[in-house]
């Protein structure tokens, strides 16, 4: 989808309150018209020595008329605000729904917590879009009415405005496409400046080191040159356009005065009406600036759709299956099978899983071994569905999986991958969400089970306490707990868990691993582990070699 596309859905959106902006600017457009006309038959009535009541009606009318223009532009500005708050609530709900769903293997080359900082866009798009369509409903109405005004006074304005037009739209068709190519390299070295300034800060211990600190500044260094290049660069396109409208202004201004004054010594027109032609040119010529000055919030508008683009295009999960044979709840038991199951991620010259044929029944305690890289977590990530195979088949219940759910299925199962910690907020709700399904009692005895009973009572907030991003204030086994407590306080039928208790201390890993195996837990457990008491605890262990099921 192009920039232009993006814009034109944006606009679609809100179509209702911008088709409102325009009609009151076409209000203020006439009222603007009808100004110059008032103060003409005014400078009329001064020049005759006349002061009568139809003058003084007249000064009334243009007083009034300057401010219903007030009125309009005020309403106007109500609308655009209006704007800028759904364009705000629309995205932050877009990110907030799509990160979670997007497929996994979109974000095969990039970063999402540096993706995420695209919703500062957001910012751009509504001052942009507001602004845009202000100054830009209005200059056009005025270019739009301004020559209307003329056309009145003589046949020859049509024309030369027509001509002006013309040449507005041929300066920007010159120069948009580069304008906009030179803006999005521009915002590409933005984001990476940006990115490599929250690298510093998240390494931040790492980068005290004098020559890791040196390299940091020459990093930024070159990032920052880049920026700098590609921003001269889209400066050069609008210095280019502002040289165009210098020459474009003078040119109106030349022309329209001429004419002017040859009707006006031809005595096609007089003192008053040629006055009125002056403020009618001077409202077209500051018309244009606008239209000029709003070519590059254009730029900027067109260049942070684009961006967000980069989250909204990426390929969402289909959670539900509409002709799915089977439905999953509590009471359905679930047999994982596989048959010939192989990966390949992207950009790979080989498979990372080889044709893997297992099969995993109810209450199994199935532990996954292998050296680093022989496709264990792959195999465990294809299995709880966040990544699809590239060939051969997972079956549930003797069926496809993919006629099940994906929602229904997710449901029933608890996943914990390599990087999964907290989020920012209080224990209770990390390990809850605030579902209020999930009783007090409930929570009491999970905390009991990942040996978190203690930890929180001995916190002088308990429950509530604050946890911030990544749980960089409290011990990162205590973070691995309330992960796990999280993952099994819904009661799931399977648990997918990669080191689950790889921080923790032996003691509370021990006790955690002989809780999760117990044959009284009505769940199937599928783990990733080097710890070898799990491989005493479990019944099935698998052995990945190269890929390859030993």
């Amino acid at each position: 989808m192009t920039p232009i596309e993006r814009f034109k859905n944006l606009v679609k959106l809100d179509r209702k309150d911008i088709y409102q902006i325009f009609l009151y600017a076409i209000f203020g457009g006439i009222i603007s018209l009808s100004l110059p006309l008032g103060i003409q038959s005014i400078i009329n009535f001064i020049q005759a020595g006349q002061v009568s009541t139809s003058w003084i009606v007249l000064v009334i009318v243009v007083i009034i008329g300057v401010t219903l223009g007030g009125v309009l532009k005020i309403m106007q500005y109500r609308i655009t605000e209006n704007l800028q708050q759904k364009i705000f609530v629309r995205a932050s709900f877009e990110f907030a729904y799509r990160f979670p769903r997007i497929k996994q293997g979109e974000f095969h080359d990039e970063y999402p917590p540096e993706l995420a900082n695209r919703f500062f866009d957001t910012l751009n798009i509504q001052k942009g879009v507001s602004k845009l369509l202000l100054d830009l409903s209005t200059a056009l109405l005025q270019i739009l009415f301004g020559i209307l005004l003329l056309s009145l006074y003589h046949s020859f304005f049509i024309f030369f405005g027509v001509l002006l037009i013309g040449l507005l739209l041929l300066i920007y068709k010159l120069n948009f496409q580069k304008g906009l190519e030179t803006s999005l390299k521009e915002s590409k070295y933005k984001y990476k400046v940006a990115h490599w300034l929250q690298e510093i800060a998240r390494n931040h211990i790492s980068f005290k080191n004098h020559k890791m600190f040196l390299f940091s500044l020459e990093k930024n260094d070159y990032l920052v040159n880049e920026y700098l290049s590609h921003r001269e660069s889209h400066f050069r396109i609008l210095k280019k356009q502002f040289v165009q409208l210098v020459g474009f202004k003078i040119l109106l201004t030349a022309g329209l005065l001429i004419i002017g004054g040859v009707l006006v010594l031809n005595q096609q027109m007089n003192i008053g009406q040629f006055v009125a032609a002056e403020i009618v040119i001077l409202s077209i010529v500051a018309a244009v600036e606008k239209l000029f000055s709003g070519l590059e919030l254009y730029y900027d508008v067109l260049t942070s759709l684009e961006k967000l683009g980069t989250i909204v295009d990426k390929e969402v999960e289909i959670l539900t299956v509409d002709n799915a044979m089977y439905k999953l709840d509590q009471t359905t038991p679930m047999v994982i099978e596989t048959k010939d199951l192989s990966h390949t991620y992207y950009g790979a010259e080989s498979a990372t899983l080889k044709n893997i044929n297992i099969k995993i029944t109810p209450k199994d305690k199935v532990l996954i071994k292998g050296e680093n890289g022989a496709g264990k977590t792959t195999l465990l990530r294809l299995l709880a569905r966040i990544i699809e195979p590239t060939s051969g088949s997972i079956y549930l219940n003797d069926t496809n999986y993919k006629k099940y759910a994906l929602e229904e299925f997710r449901s029933q199962i608890g996943v914990i991958t390599l990087n999964e910690t907290s989020f920012e907020g209080s224990i209770l709700e990390n390990i809850t969400g605030n579902n209020p399904e999930i009783t007090m009692d409930k929570i009491i005895d999970v905390l009991d089970k990942v040996r978190l009973t203690e930890v929180v009572k001995n916190l002088p907030n308990g429950l509530d306490t604050h946890l911030f991003p990544e749980g960089k204030q409290i011990n990162s086994s205590v973070i691995q707990k309330v992960v796990l407590a999280r993952c099994i306080i819904q009661n799931p039928k399977i648990l997918f868990l990669e080191d689950p208790v790889d921080k923790m201390d032996d003691t509370s890993a021990k006790e955690i691993i002989d809780y999760l195996t117990s044959s009284k837990t009505d769940w199937t457990l599928v783990v990733i582990s080097k710890n070898p008491y799990w491989e005493q605890k479990c019944n099935t262990v698998f052995t990945i070699n190269n890929g390859k099921l030993q």
